[in-house]
């Protein structure tokens, strides 16, 4: 029990909307019966982390629970290929999975974004045979934790501009450089880092690197977040940390390439986090206007409150056919991998979904923390959580701002992009 406080937070249990969603889906598309299991297992596991996930955010500390609870409904591999020890699920059930998970909060949802969409996928999609057997069972088991090195102190929306670099020494590479803003960097036994060459102008590579190497440290755990408390950030330090030449990822010089396709999948993962975040704010909404009493009646007969009610709402179903497109179209491109206007609609849907859901999550946990007044303002609220957590969402995997140019570009051509 939290210090403090009496039992649970208001109402922490409220009826979830996610089964409405699956309903829908799979009326519209079919989901399988082994789809659907997942989606059942994803419900139960986020229930069991309800708890936890609230204590440990009030205590503003990392939940070791995640991976546990995960783990224990396999759910650590759910987008890996069954012969690599996953559960196989096309990129719309993952969206779904990450839906519910949301409703938790996004630290669960960074947590497994992380590991999932642009650790396993990235290794899947990029990793030769040997790299996959060794690297994906292990992950689908939750024995291998990834993460996912690129954001540096002077490199964020500017990838291409990083300066952690690599030597080739013997039979492999040595690293040296610093990465900042890493989710999951202090518990992961994994973390693809990209590197330039250490001499001349070359483009960036991708590698998988063992955190047990000597070389390799966590300068700081960073807690002082505006939140996402819940969540492993941490900044860490390769100090001719040691990659053998079998673990880079992809050719020599082609990490962007890796990079911006892993973006791609964890794009359509937050904005699938962002929909949960959404679908909690007009449940516990919901509840509280309904029991809440003030002038006399309910605050939910109160036409300002029904405003917000109804932009909640309409935000939640906007977003999530978006989420639900982008996902369709990316579980097409996968089918025709050589299909490049097929991989630029792709990516053009991930970004407007991603855009568009991170900016009406936060949008919804305000007006959340505005329908339950003084109390959405304390942390012991169920509806604080998304307000502070939602903010990222407008910076990770590709700010407003890249998402807005990505978007443009693809209306305009690509003889326009802003960066050329």
């Amino acid at each position: 029990m939290v210090k403090g406080m009496g039992a649970r937070p208001h109402r922490l249990g409220v009826e979830p909307l996610f089964q409405s969603s699956v309903d829908e889906v799979s009326r519209l598309v079919g989901l399988k019966k082994e789809e659907l299991i997942i989606l059942e297992d994803a419900d139960r596991a986020a229930s069991e982390l309800l708890v936890s996930e609230f204590e440990k955010y009030v205590e503003r500390k990392y939940n070791p629970e995640i991976m546990g609870v995960l783990k224990r409904n396999n759910l650590l591999g759910v987008p890996i290929m069954e012969e690599y020890g996953g559960r196989g699920a096309r990129q719309l059930v993952e969206a779904l999975f990450l839906e519910r998970m949301g409703q938790t909060g996004m630290g669960v949802i960074t947590f497994s974004d992380v590991h999932q969409c642009l650790g396993s996928l990235a290794v899947q999609d990029w990793g030769n045979e040997e790299q996959k057997a060794r690297y994906l069972p292990a992950a689908a088991k939750g024995d291998t934790i990834f993460a996912y090195g690129l954001t540096e102190p002077e490199a964020g929306s500017d990838p291409a501009s990083l300066k952690t670099s690599y030597v080739k020494d013997g039979g492999g590479y040595r690293l040296n450089g610093s990465k900042y803003l890493i989710s999951n960097g202090s518990i992961a036994t994994r973390m693809i880092i990209f590197a330039r060459p250490q001499e001349g102008p070359g483009t960036p590579t991708a590698f998988i690197l063992d955190t047990k190497d000597k070389g390799f440290s966590v300068d700081m755990r960073l807690e002082e977040k505006i939140g996402l408390f819940t969540s492993d950030t941490s900044m860490v330090s390769l100090d001719d940390a040691f990659v053998q030449s079998e673990d880079m990822l992809g050719q020599e010089g082609k990490g962007l390439a890796v990079a911006y396709s892993a973006l791609l999948n964890g794009r359509i993962g937050i904005g699938s986090g962002c929909v949960g975040v959404m679908e909690d704010c007009l449940n516990q909404v919901k509840e509280r206007a309904t029991t809440r009493v003030q002038h006399g009646k309910e605050i939910a007969r109160h036409q300002l409150i029904q405003r917000h009610v109804a932009y909640i709402e309409s935000s939640l179903e906007a977003c999530r056919w978006l989420i639900y497109r982008a996902a369709l179209k990316k579980d097409e491109y996968e089918k025709d991998l050589k299909n490049l206007a097929l991989r630029s609609e792709s990516d053009r849907l991930s970004a407007v979904a991603k855009y568009t859901a991170s900016r009406c999550a936060f949008g919804s946990a305000d007006r959340a923390v505005q329908c339950f007044g003084g109390f959405g303002y304390s942390i012991l609220s169920p509806v604080a959580k998304h307000f502070l957590d939602a903010r990222v969402a407008r910076i990770y995997e590709g700010t407003d701002e890249i998402m807005e140019l990505k978007i443009a570009s693809s209306v305009l051509g690509r003889e326009f992009e802003a960066y050329r």
